[in-house]
């Protein structure tokens, strides 16, 4: 599958503290390999929107869709607890 970031995420992630682009990064290669990798804790977020959720660390979270054979990147940000 294929990654594609969309610019609001691209501006997300570079306002986004040095420990969570790297931890983003590394998401991103489980993503790529397996959607289902238990470290992204991926799940459906709005059925109606199909959009997904997936873990960058305990606070971060990042949103995507999936768009014929890549994933969209919708946006990155703080998880609130």
């Amino acid at each position: 599958m294929n990654i594609m970031l969309r610019q609001r995420a691209i501006e997300a992630l570079a306002t986004a503290p040095q420990s969570v682009q790297k931890a983003f990064i590394k998401q991103m290669n489980f993503l790529a390999r397996d959607l289902r990798h238990p470290g992204l804790h991926a799940k459906k977020y709005d059925e109606a929107d199909d959009r997904w959720q997936a873990r960058v660390t305990n606070d971060w979270r990042f949103y995507f869709r999936i768009v014929g054979d890549a994933y969209h990147i919708i946006d990155i940000t703080s998880h609130p607890k």
